[in-house]
C-alpha cells in the first residue's frame, strides 16, 4: 500500500457565459459563498462575490504521496469542473494552488 498524503487545494477560475438563469441563481446565493463560507473539504467549498467575475473553490485531496501535488490539483479542477458542469454554470481559466499537509513545515512560537 502506498503512502497517503492530504492536500488542500484553492482552484480558481473566471466566470465565463453565464446564462441569465445560472446568473440569477448565484446572486441569490452568494450569502452562502462569502468569506464566512471557505473551508476545505472533500466536496469543496465555493467562494464568490457579486460582482461575478472570478470565484475560488476549496478542496480537501486525499492521495498516492508518490502521484505528488500535481495529481493533487489536477484531481481539485475535475471535481470543480463537473459540479459546475453539473450545476450549469460556464467557466474558464482554472488554475490551482495545492499544499501538502503532510510535508508542511510548522514553526511553534516559544513561549516566554
Amino acid at each position: 500500500m502506498s503512502e497517503q498524503h492530504t492536500y488542500r487545494v484553492i482552484v480558481r477560475g473566471v466566470w465565463d457565459g453565464l446564462s441569465e438563469t445560472s446568473r440569477a441563481r448565484l446572486l441569490a446565493e452568494v450569502a452562502d459563498h462569502g468569506l464566512t463560507a471557505m473551508t476545505f473539504t472533500e466536496e469543496g467549498s465555493l467562494a464568490y462575490d457579486r460582482a461575478l467575475t472570478h470565484f475560488s473553490w476549496r478542496f480537501t485531496v486525499v492521495s498516492d504521496a508518490a502521484d505528488g501535488e500535481e495529481m493533487a490539483g489536477a484531481i481539485a479542477e475535475d471535481r470543480a469542473e463537473s459540479a459546475l458542469g453539473a450545476l450549469g454554470h460556464g467557466f474558464r481559466d482554472l488554475r490551482s494552488t495545492v499544499t501538502d499537509l503532510d510535508t508542511m513545515k510548522i514553526n511553534y512560537k516559544r513561549r516566554r
